[in-house]
């Protein structure tokens, strides 16, 4: 994938920032390393090591409004959001749709970080008649995740990190060279970050990567990585369904770039781009949602959250349509849609895919995020189904395959969601973890 053009007459004062944010959609990035097995086991019996967030992933607030214009473009409040802690923050546009989402940390009174999120908040500042300024760093961004992570990263930074509560933060150093450690993940269980300046990157990272040696540590790559946000219950913007952002002509023009390299795919019509878009409600995520102040979206949310019609589950696809999917291709004739192993689709850029779930022939439901868990040796997917109908054991039908193209019926079974079924990272007991 080239990288992507501009067009200057668009261009913001912050443009020559946002070049750096979008860069990551047009470079070279790790596919994969030990092969997607291994992978894809690591978070289950050792650690992994991620650095595909990494760039200009930071987002910087501050100012004596900022927790002010953070309420105003979240369904969280800021006003009692401790200093040295973090939360899980959801942005929407007018008609309640996510526009985006990210980990924010507050620093102070006047300062918060946000990380690893399209420019949907700095497009928002620059409209916003709030006393808040803001800035794009260029950091590293390390996610170690898995049974054995702590003990690693305590061996690569030499002391006890046992303190760093879930959705805590705290400095530390690898390497003789200060970083940023945060208890937090989408692998479903435990799981860290470090961050720090991206010229320091690799040595720390190379630095941990030592340390947990024989720990079981594998490098993730691009390839695997999804399959830990579908596993653990956690839905992806631009994977699991499609940020709604540039349904704003103005932030469409605020961030062009935003526009490569999107594949639109499923059996769902592709011009049906609600059927991509997600709701707080749909995702679960509307209990974040705080109702004592003014915020975009707000009106819709809380007409959702008072009739709500759809939540999400986890589907299990039955394996004898899953098998005669691959082999559809050793038959005469047009074959079914190649299921890739281990995510569908590929984590190769931005996505908005949406097969369509029926019941008894009628449509209850959307599938995204396929993949195919070495772990459980199953196929499983998210799925935003009619909420009559989100009961554990419900057999519905996946429509496979892209519109206007074959399609494969598969049998599904809602599951339980999350689908993994180890202890999470928030009630993660770390006293069964050994000091590194």
């Amino acid at each position: 994938m080239t990288e992507p053009t501009f067009d200057a007459t668009l261009a913001h004062p912050l443009y020559a920032d946002l070049r750096m944010f979008v860069r990551p959609f047009g470079r070279l990035q790790a596919w994969e390393f030990d092969g997607w097995k291994p992978e894809s086991m690591s978070w289950k019996t050792g650690c992994y090591i991620h650095a595909g967030l990494s760039g200009p992933a930071q987002f910087t607030f501050t100012g004596r409004q900022a927790a002010d214009f953070l309420s105003s473009i979240c369904i969280n409040d800021f006003s009692r959001f401790p200093d040295g802690t973090a939360k899980h923050a959801i942005m929407l546009t007018d008609e309640g749709f996510v526009a985006a989402h990210a980990l924010v940390q507050r620093d102070a009174e006047d300062r918060f970080r946000m990380f690893a999120v399209p420019p949907w908040a700095l497009y928002q500042a620059t409209r916003s008649q709030f006393d808040v300024q803001f800035a794009v760093d260029d950091i590293y961004l390390f996610q170690i995740a898995g049974p054995t992570s702590l003990q690693t990263l305590e061996r690569a930074t030499g002391e006890n990190l046992h303190d760093v509560g879930f959705l805590g933060f705290r400095p530390t150093s690898v390497d003789g060279k200060t970083t940023e450690i945060c208890r937090i993940g989408m692998s479903g269980t435990l799981a860290y970050e470090l961050r720090g300046p991206i010229a320091e990157g690799p040595e720390v990272y190379d630095a941990v990567l030592r340390a947990g040696a024989d720990l079981g540590i594998h490098r993730l790559g691009w390839r695997t990585y999804m399959v830990n946000h579908v596993e653990g219950g956690f839905p992806q913007l631009a994977w699991t369904f499609m940020f709604a952002a540039n349904e704003d002509a103005g932030y469409a023009q605020f961030a062009p770039a935003h526009d490569v390299a999107m594949l639109v795919s499923g059996s769902v019509d592709p011009s049906d781009m609600r059927a991509r878009y997600r709701t707080p409600v749909e995702l679960g995520w509307h209990r974040a949602a705080r109702f004592d102040h003014d915020f975009i979206g707000r009106e819709a949310l809380e007409a959702e959250v008072a009739d709500p019609k759809r939540t999400i589950v986890t589907l299990r696809w039955d394996p004898e349509d899953v098998i005669d999917i691959y082999a559809s291709l050793l038959r005469p004739g047009e074959e079914y849609k190649t299921l890739d192993l281990p995510t569908h689709p590929h984590s190769r850029g931005v996505h908005a895919h949406a097969d369509h779930v029926l019941k008894d022939g009628a449509p209850v439901g959307i599938s995204s995020g396929t993949i195919y868990s070495y772990y459980y040796r199953e196929v499983i997917s998210h799925c935003v189904i009619d909420r009559v109908l989100a009961e554990i054991g419900t057999d519905v039908t996946v429509r496979w395959g892209d519109f206007g193209a074959a399609i494969k019926d598969v049998r599904a079974t809602i599951a339980r969601y999350p689908y993994l079924d180890l202890e999470p990272n928030q009630t993660y007991d770390l006293s069964q973890v050994p000091s590194g």
